[in-house]
């Protein structure tokens, strides 16, 4: 391609030439909200966050950015409430905050400063099981397991809201909660089971 100026440009330079200019922008400092990085962290993107994990007061300095869910994993040390898909479709990361179930991924940790979140390492009683876990180990309701914490603390959730009155209303307020071994009858029994509805 020829252009008035005497110039010539192939597409091979303009390429070569948009990478170098791309990269060159990429590596700039303040570019995409990076501006201090070369000198540590800044504090301005930390908040404190104070809450009450399974009955246990902890505070934690996090970025602003932060999701519960990576909190809850990285920071508290929970492990049980997983990363499935990261984008609320799954329901892997689902936990009970002020009694309330949410999915933790798609909320910051800093907006529940002051709140009870509850995961799946705090269901369990001093006496034992949670009913819902032991239904769900009678009622042989997950296969992998993978997807079981967040299953057991949302089935929880919905007995609490009053949803578990019958197999098809369990299967309406568990669908948020995916199963991808396909144990979706067994784990509406053991809900059943746990709500004393069969």
């Amino acid at each position: 391609m020829d252009d008035r100026s005497g110039i010539r440009l192939n597409r091979r330079t303009f390429v070569g030439a948009s990478l170098a200019l791309g990269g060159a922008v990429a590596s700039a400092p303040g570019v995409a909200g990076c501006e201090g990085a070369e000198h540590g962290h800044d504090e301005s993107q930390t908040a404190v966050v104070r809450v009450q994990i399974n009955g246990q007061r902890r505070e934690f300095t996090v970025d602003n950015r932060m999701s519960l869910l990576d909190m809850l994993r990285e920071r508290a040390g929970l492990p049980g409430t997983k990363k499935g898909c990261d984008q609320g479709a799954c329901g892997a990361c689902t936990v009970l905050v002020n009694d309330r179930r949410i999915n933790s991924c798609l909320t910051l940790a800093v907006m529940h400063d002051g709140a009870r979140v509850t995961t799946i390492e705090g269901v369990a009683g001093d006496h034992g099981l949670h009913p819902l876990q032991q239904a769900f180990i009678d009622e042989d309701a997950f296969q992998c397991g993978y997807c079981t914490p967040g299953q057991i603390v949302s089935g929880i959730g919905c007995i609490a809201e009053g949803h578990a009155r019958e197999p098809a209303e369990i299967r309406q307020w568990m669908s948020g909660n995916l199963c991808r071994c396909g144990a979706y009858t067994n784990i509406v029994r053991a809900v059943a089971k746990a709500a004393g509805t069969r």
